[in-house]
């Protein structure tokens, strides 16, 4: 999310980290695939009403626990910068949220409307772990690496 401590908050998207190993996320989603618009809608409400409260000035995560069989939510902290995932959430929004970061620490004004979430973007981390060791980084160093390009849509760059 985004605010400009002058009384305006956008939280810009809900990202879903459900896969995680030894606490690192490893996928990534934007918007997320297990909630519904409501469910969603009440998180970014949650969001910009806790920065507002705080008259919160610059980019930040607010991040919630999710227990899926009781459909609720809990708050679990606010990371008060930009984090490596940050780019899904760009590209589903259209918004380039180190632009904003920048602009509302020179004092700018959020103006009107947040960018509607659109399309689905996903964010994979890659661990190179050797499963002979427990899992260990290997000692060596990787040598290439070869990933098929996905195909762009209209709106996303190439």
């Amino acid at each position: 999310m985004i605010a400009d401590g002058q009384g305006t908050a956008w939280a810009l998207g809900v990202r879903d980290c459900s896969v995680q190993r030894r606490n690192q996320k490893i996928i990534e989603e934007s918007s997320s695939p297990v909630l519904s618009p409501g469910q969603a809608a009440g998180l970014k409400t949650s969001a910009e009403r806790l920065a507002l409260a705080v008259d919160y000035r610059g980019a930040c995560t607010v991040e919630f626990l999710y227990h899926p069989g009781d459909k609720v939510f809990a708050f679990l902290e606010v990371n008060t910068r930009l984090q490596v995932e940050h780019p899904i959430t760009e590209i589903t929004t259209g918004t380039d949220l180190v632009r904003l970061q920048l602009h509302v620490a020179a004092g700018g004004r959020l103006d009107g409307p947040p960018p509607a979430e659109s399309g689905h973007a996903v964010e994979a981390r890659l661990n190179a772990e050797d499963p002979d060791r427990d899992f260990a980084p290997p000692p060596a160093a990787s040598r290439a690496c070869s990933c098929p390009r996905a195909r762009a849509s209209a709106s996303t760059p190439a």
